[in-house]
């Protein structure tokens, strides 16, 4: 299985580790992964902003790269789900496009994670993989509640994966919300923090690095011991970095 690679420009820019975590996690699992060396950011910025035509030179430089693929997988579900509802062809006749965690379940249907990660793990649900891509759903709609990345996690020895008091959240990063309402959004931020610290977390992980990068920044003014990781570090078997 040959997939195309596609890794959003704040990850590229700042958090490389996450973009090798996921290449090396794929190649485990026998994926052959090409990365297109022209990928540029998806347009998304600009779609939430109220500008989705600037981004259009970014949308056709992502079907150029990306068509001949019969799947792409990006690290980050509000970039998977603006490329599935904006750029690639509703009808489906284009490539599939998968965040990590709906592609390990839904396509690889993995069973096993060779990795140990001995900590203690709160795991933050963002709005466009939850709502979005439901990543989660209720037992309402599956007779039982099914997590996707959650059920990756419990698959990881010696982690301990706390139940948080509002799991489904926003965090309040939001893309440029967090820039025109910068005290909302921090005050979200705050609020979802207090509830991993009062669980003891020593981790925050989940599926989108741009709400971790968020939560990131209000740990690090608070002076916070908690760090964050994308999950796919932890499927990946890495081990915590200082923040």
């Amino acid at each position: 299985m040959k997939v195309g690679l596609f890794i959003p420009c704040y990850v590229d820019q700042f958090y490389p580790q996450t973009a090798i975590a996921t290449l090396e996690l794929l190649e485990k699992y026998k994926v052959e992964v090409a990365y297109p060396l022209d990928q540029t950011c998806c347009g998304q910025p600009m779609a939430n902003s109220g500008y989705e035509s600037s981004g259009k030179a970014s949308a056709e430089l992502f079907l150029k790269n990306f068509s001949d693929f019969e799947y792409i997988v990006a690290p980050s579900g509000s970039c998977t789900l603006h490329a599935k509802e904006h750029i690639l062809p509703l009808d489906g006749s284009g490539p599939k496009i998968y965040e990590l965690c709906e592609f390990l379940t839904d396509v690889l249907k993995v069973e096993t994670i060779d990795a140990s990660f001995p900590h203690k793990v709160g795991v933050h649900a963002s709005c466009h993989g939850l709502r979005g891509l439901r990543l989660a759903k209720p037992s309402e709609v599956v007779g039982t509640d099914f997590n996707k990345p959650l059920s990756l996690l419990e698959k990881v020895r010696d982690i301990e994966v706390v139940n948080l008091k509002r799991k489904d959240e926003c965090c309040g990063f939001g893309g440029t919300f967090a820039v025109f309402e910068e005290a909302v959004s921090v005050n979200m931020g705050k609020d979802r923090i207090a509830d991993h610290q009062g669980q003891g977390v020593e981790i925050i992980t989940g599926a989108d690095m741009s709400c971790l990068m968020h939560l990131q920044g209000i740990l690090k003014r608070e002076k916070s011991p908690i760090r964050v990781m994308h999950i796919a570090e932890i499927l990946n078997g890495n081990k915590p970095q200082n923040n």
